[in-house]
């Protein structure tokens, strides 16, 4: 599929993609799956998770990876409302020099590590916070195919976004 005979990565972030935000709260319709309620109640933003991401996302020809600052809270709190299996998660490093560097030029501080962690593999990144900057670093530094695709927040994942990764992983066959 990828030349590697691994599937492309999907890394994908939950605040924005998933659980959209920065709307007022009557433009959300509530979700209840009658899975993990009292999640709800410490999270009440849980409630705008359309569950029918999971089987969306899991059409998708890839291997996700939750790539979040909700770090296992993906696979306790999240996975389950949408139906995906456990997946894995991207350990995010310890603040670092670079980072003042790469705030300087306007790169997001997830990009270094997602690379890293593709480790030559194709990728996309479903996130809200996407820029040029990393489009171009990414083009750069990476040695294979990558889409960093950016979701608007206040909507989150919508069909015209699952069309355009499901036709970027469609090329890669």
């Amino acid at each position: 599929m990828t030349g590697t005979g691994q599937p492309p990565l999907l890394f994908l972030d939950v605040d924005g993609p998933l659980i959209p935000f920065g709307g007022a709260p009557e433009e959300y319709p509530v979700h209840t799956t009658g899975i993990a309620e009292l999640d709800a109640e410490v999270n009440p933003l849980l409630t705008r998770i359309d569950p029918e991401h999971g089987p969306r996302l899991a059409a998708l020809r890839c291997e996700m990876v939750w790539a979040t600052t909700w770090m296992a809270d993906a696979n306790a709190c999240v996975a389950p409302r949408i139906g995906l299996p456990h997946l894995p998660v991207v350990a995010w490093p310890d603040p670092s020099d670079l980072d003042d560097e790469d705030e300087r030029d306007g790169l997001h501080w997830k990009t270094r590590t997602l690379v890293a962690r593709a480790a030559g593999r194709p990728f996309v990144w479903v996130d809200d916070e996407v820029t040029g900057a990393d489009r171009a670093w990414v083009a750069a530094r990476h040695p294979s195919h990558a889409l960093l695709h950016r979701v608007d927040a206040r909507r989150g994942l919508t069909d015209e976004d699952y069309a355009a990764i499901g036709s970027w992983l469609a090329c890669l066959r």
